[in-house]
């Protein structure tokens, strides 16, 4: 299916939790990954997350759920985990597979281990049970430079490219691009961006009920596979699977990644049916 063929529909959430929704089949819910602003993605945003989600599409009727805007400073990352579990009980009448893509496993990983009523089966993306400090301050340098009305995009080359002469390459690329996606107001941005450089599930990787799979590229700077290890081996039904050669967006860009998704959620099996309520 290519994402130019692909249906959207559009609407918001309870609390506010901008989404749109795609594909036929059981719902899987998305949660995005660092956005400049809360709200569903368009332009160029728009096609690079659809091409992501266009495989999935074929055997999923995916939600892919955005933070709330608004976010008040102080926001803590449990804060956003009890406004996605409440819009979650309204939408669905049961618990529902939930797909957590980089920043979104972060918020994924702490609604599971919060929320066990919510989460039926969980896949983590490029995400881990926290953040390195070397990723925590290059968000913070993106992120302050923004509020600051600097340029700041190309602080997440490490993101988009594993090697030096790439990440300098984007970085230049970044640099540019930066007016282009610049958010009106950054202030989301940064409440969420300090909501994640706290957010440290290490000690609770235990309260995650859910089976879960955690996918990562052994190249990904911004998470060292032993964090993708010890966030799945922390989890008491979790299990990893590594990309080799591929960093932290190859994952997403894999041949492997939907049908992986597929495969784990097939072999949990399809439970008890999950109704849209909305």
């Amino acid at each position: 299916m290519r994402f130019r063929d692909l249906k959207v529909r559009e609407g918001t959430l309870a609390n506010d939790l901008p989404y749109y929704a795609l594909g036929d089949g059981p719902p899987l819910v998305v949660l995005r990954w660092f956005t400049p602003a809360h709200a569903n993605p368009a332009g160029l945003a728009r096609g690079v997350e659809l091409r992501v989600l266009a495989p999935l599409a074929r055997h999923f009727r995916l939600y892919a759920v955005g933070r709330a805007p608004g976010m008040a400073s102080g926001t803590t990352m449990a804060d956003i985990a009890a406004r996605h579990a409440e819009a979650l009980r309204a939408e669905f009448d049961g618990p529902v597979d939930v797909l957590g893509l980089s920043s979104g496993g972060s918020v994924a990983l702490q609604l599971a281990a919060d929320h066990p009523d919510v989460v039926r089966a969980l896949v983590v993306a490029g995400a881990a049970h926290r953040l390195t400090p070397e990723v925590r301050r290059l968000q913070r340098r993106y992120t302050e430079a923004v509020a600051a009305g600097r340029r700041g995009l190309q602080h997440q080359a490490i993101t988009a490219a594993a090697s030096p002469a790439g990440r300098a390459l984007v970085g230049v690329l970044l640099w540019l691009l930066d007016p282009l996606v610049r958010p009106g107001d950054p202030r989301d941005m940064l409440a969420f961006a300090r909501a994640e450089d706290g957010f440290d599930l290490g000690g609770r990787l235990a309260d995650v009920a859910a089976p879960t799979l955690v996918l990562g590229g052994e190249r990904d700077l911004d998470y060292p596979v032993e964090l993708f290890r010890e966030t799945a081996e922390g989890i008491r039904d979790g299990r990893l699977i590594t990309y080799p050669g591929l960093g932290h967006l190859g994952v997403f860009r894999s041949g492997r990644f939907a049908a992986d998704v597929t495969a784990f959620l097939a072999e949990i099996g399809p439970g008890e049916s999950t109704r849209v309520i909305s």
